[in-house]
């Protein structure tokens, strides 16, 4: 992995310096990362490799489509998107915060106010659009920002 890792910093070192693994899922890996044309840290997440030889990169290309066209305040926006050195990657905002899972591993239950509040919430933002955006729903994809926002 380590080899892997290198060669997807070597492939997006004019435009992002990778800095460490924040997530990872099913169809990809996110890295931190500092946009080094606007200087603010951002999220870059990355195919994994094997998945894009495999089952090929139609569904995540489908995924930066339907990105590219959301506009919510419970939706983080897409920066860019490109294939690098075989890498299929796009790039959206950093938001400092927990996730659901890591917050249910160190609150225990949610109180029922906010259980209800945060579907609702995904929901809205779901429902708000005419293409479903993403199948795998998980809890870590489900996100508070430091701020409380829930994205």
């Amino acid at each position: 992995m380590g080899a892997q890792l290198d060669r997807l910093k070597t492939a997006l070192a004019d435009r992002y310096a990778i800095a460490e693994e924040i997530g990872s899922g099913g169809m990809a890996t996110v890295y931190l990362a500092e946009d080094l044309k606007h200087h603010r840290k951002v999220a870059v997440k990355v195919l994994r490799p094997d998945l894009a030889a495999t089952l090929g990169p139609a569904r995540f290309l489908r995924e930066i489509e339907v990105a590219a066209q959301l506009h919510h305040p419970h939706i983080l926006p897409l920066y860019d998107s490109e294939d690098a050195d075989g890498f299929l990657y796009y790039v959206m905002p950093y938001e400092e915060g927990q996730s659901l899972r890591e917050k249910l591993a160190r609150e225990g239950e949610l109180p029922v106010p906010e259980a209800v509040r945060m579907p609702q919430r995904a929901g809205n933002r779901v429902c708000s659009y005419d293409t479903t955006t993403r199948r795998d729903k998980c809890s870590s994809m489900a996100f508070r920002s430091a701020t409380g926002r829930c994205i």
